[in-house]
């Protein structure tokens, strides 16, 4: 039997999965979490060696699990890794992390996504990477940290993304991935190359910058010392992989004009198909990423919620608590316990709404102040309406970032939902009311982990493309339709919602 595996580094953790070449079904997984720390209000950072100490563990126990059912590390055709896009490694001379990782969800870097602004011109930045500079990107934290921590900066001699990073202790190669480093705000998108008109305009130095490699073919082979750690044969090849949510549009086969993707983990997305570098001109910024996709010589366009899955989580941790309890205690899943409960609430949430900006927000407000909440709560609601509002006030959010992408012209036949709000049926059936379109399931259970692993067969030979390897693995199998009787309720709430935050704006940006 040949083999793939995928290596997802994602917030909460990383997840490790072994597929089978000839149809993608899972083999073996496994998942090890690691924290995240909030050091400060907005602020979000890990430790890379949790990371690599979590990688590795997790690849040993997945062999692990597939070796009891035959199935030897030796028919490992090649890996792929996916991550968590923008975070921002820095390495001394040594190759030592000099910080912690400054993360995707950190919002502390405002003043610097201002001063790149002001530095380049918005109209110029755009035109050199296609998108604006925004706290959640790389090059603003980049900033902050030449900002705040000079003695910091001044010792720094590479730049690495958080998979990128784990890429070089597998392999001892350093590089960058394309559609990862298509986030950094310094990646000339439309050419694939660093922007050095960028880079010239910020004085960062492009010997900070490793070079930038194809998301399909081998990037480096894994070492003896890594073989050892992992089991994993020495010389295994390792795929340049993807963005987390280029690998879950590649694991979805969202890999051609017409389809698009709606991601719900701790961030939610909305992404779509590009066969062409396409900016958002709708506004005087683009609110909605183009990036480059995994697929060679493709891009897509996508909106980002920073808050879904986090918002839902916020509540598990807070305020669903004995079931956070019983689910330590009895194994019984306290997502599945609260989301049961929000059954019984009609749409609309009897008029209660929730904003999911709990880290800000990107789509459509690109605003770092943004903050969550709910709005109409009165004592007749309880926890039920509190939870239905969380599923629903994140359905919203994904319908600011669809209504903008079809605003673009892009053909959206359609919508594939991934991650773990997506296995909820009830929030899938929400998302299919609120957007007006049908959901359907793919057969990838492990989204950006299988679309790691089949660009590993790619890059291994395995498969003569991406846009192959998702059509022989790659297969639908559920479908969820939009209900009409739910249209009326949705649409009048949607309004409601839309009309919060400018609402709220001024107060959001008051000091805590």
């Amino acid at each position: 039997m040949q083999t793939l595996l995928g290596i997802d580094l994602g917030t909460t953790g990383v997840k490790a999965a072994l597929f089978a070449v000839e149809d993608g079904r899972v083999l073996a997984d496994a998942f090890i979490d690691y924290p995240l720390f909030h050091p400060q209000p907005g602020w979000a950072e890990q430790r890379p060696s949790d990371w690599w100490q979590a990688t590795v563990t997790a690849i040993r126990a997945c062999l692990d699990a597939a070796s009891k059912q035959g199935i030897q590390p030796s028919e490992v055709k090649g890996l792929g890794l996916s991550g968590q896009m923008h975070g921002v490694v820095l390495l001394d001379a040594a190759q030592q992390v000099l910080r912690p990782c400054i993360i995707w969800a950190d919002q502390r870097s405002e003043a610097q996504s201002r001063w790149i602004t002001e530095k380049i011109g918005a109209e110029q930045l755009i035109a050199y990477v296609s998108n604006p500079a925004l706290t959640g990107f790389s090059a603003p934290k980049l900033l902050w940290i030449r900002d705040n921590e000079p003695e910091i900066f001044a010792r720094a001699r590479k730049l690495l993304l958080p998979k990128d990073y784990i890429r070089y202790l597998l392999t001892g190669v350093q590089a960058m991935e394309i559609s990862d480093a298509a986030g950094t705000c310094l990646l000339d998108v439309k050419r694939g190359a660093w922007s050095q008109e960028v880079l010239q305009a910020l004085d960062i130095n492009p010997e900070l910058l490793p070079p930038v490699v194809p998301a399909d073919a081998a990037s480096g082979t894994i070492t003896a010392e890594v073989a050892s750690l992992t089991g994993l044969p020495v010389g295994t090849p390792v795929a340049g992989g993807g963005a987390d949510n280029a690998c879950g549009a590649v694991g979805n086969g969202v890999v051609k004009p017409g389809l698009a993707l709606v991601s719900i983990g701790t961030s939610g997305i909305v992404l779509a198909y590009a066969s062409s570098p396409q900016v958002d001109r709708s506004g005087p910024v683009p609110r909605v990423h183009t990036f480059n996709h995994a697929v060679r010589d493709a891009w897509y366009l996508m909106g980002v919620t920073q808050g879904a899955g986090l918002s839902l989580r916020w509540v598990r941790d807070n305020i669903g608590l004995p079931e956070r309890a019983l689910e330590r205690w009895t194994g019984v899943d306290a997502y599945d316990h609260l989301t049961k409960e929000a059954e019984s609430v009609p749409p609309g949430s009897e008029g209660l709404i929730f904003l999911p900006y709990l880290q800000g927000e990107r789509t459509p407000h690109l605003d770092a102040y943004a903050r969550g909440g709910w709005l109409g709560l009165t004592a007749s609601h309880d926890r039920r309406h509190l939870v239905r509002a969380v599923l629903e006030g994140v359905a919203f959010s994904l319908k600011d970032c669809f209504a903008i992408i079809r605003e673009q012209g892009l053909q959206l036949d359609q919508m594939r939902a991934t991650g773990g709000g997506a296995k909820s049926a009830l929030w899938r059936q929400i998302i299919a009311d609120v957007l007006g379109t049908e959901l359907v399931l793919t057969n990838a259970t492990e989204g950006p982990a299988f679309g790691a692993a089949l660009l590993a067969g790619v890059a291994g030979g395995v498969y003569t493309s991406v846009v192959e390897a998702c059509e022989q693995t790659v297969r639908v199998v559920e479908r969820t339709e939009p209900d009409v009787e739910h249209a009326e309720a949705y649409a009048q709430a949607y309004e409601t919602y839309r009309a919060l935050y400018p609402a709220l704006k001024p107060i959001m940006r008051r000091p805590a």
